[in-house]
């Protein structure tokens, strides 16, 4: 958790680099800010400063940036402007933002379209599912990049894509997978963390009907909301939410500090 109020005042610390990826800020030996970078799965690397005073946020993010190739990344609650403002000051620029909406899983059923029938979460085969998702990460890595996609918040192995095939839902048509779904549960709500359909087959109401699928089935398990984050940039996911009644709740910002 990143601190988002400063106090005033400048004490006098040493920035001590206690592991590879752990940082401390010292006032005579006590532990007064914190600093940690995380590599997340999908290879970026993102810091979090923990620090009470400005200038201690200020010397570990001085600290951590002398150590680490860039780029570099962090994500800031919107509503933090402290925070935000401490970031900038390192040589941070706002890259994205990203919206949380609510849910709610009660939903009329969603029909798929001709031809098209949809595997229940849990029940998808492993091997299509893997081929399907190596094709729309080629898809997506083509035209906007990866990047831009839901934050992947589990941790994988390098090159395992899919981590667990049983959080997936799945859209067949021909024989072959289509679209596919994934909910995870790392926080109090399960969270729709991707939703893709193959190019070829988009725009014809298969990502709705997966939607309704995994919602129905969280619904029927007694789960009343679940939780999915959207880029701002993309009017498609964001129009698809909004057509099932999801609301905003909040918003971050992914700030890049890129070298030079």
């Amino acid at each position: 958790m990143q601190t988002t109020h400063f106090t005033s005042g400048e004490p006098a610390v040493v920035i001590t680099r206690v592991a590879p990826r752990h940082w401390h800020a010292l006032d005579d030996d006590v532990v007064i800010g914190r600093g940690e970078a995380t590599t997340r799965p999908d290879g970026r690397v993102f810091l979090s400063v923990d620090a009470w005073h400005r200038s201690v946020f200020d010397q570990l993010a001085d600290a951590m940036l002398a150590d680490l190739p860039t780029p570099v990344y962090t994500v800031v609650d919107e509503v933090h402007t402290d925070l935000t403002a401490g970031w900038e000051r390192a040589g941070f620029t706002i890259r994205r933002r990203e919206w949380e909406y609510l849910v709610p899983t009660r939903q009329p059923t969603a029909v798929p379209p001709p031809g098209v029938t949809l595997v229940p979460r849990g029940s998808a085969s492993e091997g299509p599912l893997r081929e399907l998702d190596r094709v729309v990460r080629a898809e997506v890595e083509a035209s906007v990049g990866w990047q831009e996609m839901p934050a992947e918040v589990l941790p994988r192995a390098a090159g395992d894509t899919v981590v667990d095939p049983g959080l997936y839902a799945a859209a067949v048509s021909g024989g072959a997978y289509v679209g596919l779904v994934r909910v995870v549960q790392v926080t109090r709500l399960p969270r729709i963390g991707l939703i893709a359909v193959r190019a070829d087959r988009q725009r014809r109401g298969i990502a709705r009907a997966l939607l309704a699928e995994v919602l129905g089935s969280l619904h029927a398990a007694g789960i009343p909301t679940a939780s999915a984050e959207v880029n701002e940039a993309n009017p498609a996911a964001t129009a698809l939410f909004e057509s099932v009644g999801a609301r905003r709740a909040s918003s971050t910002l992914e700030l890049v500090r890129h070298g030079g």
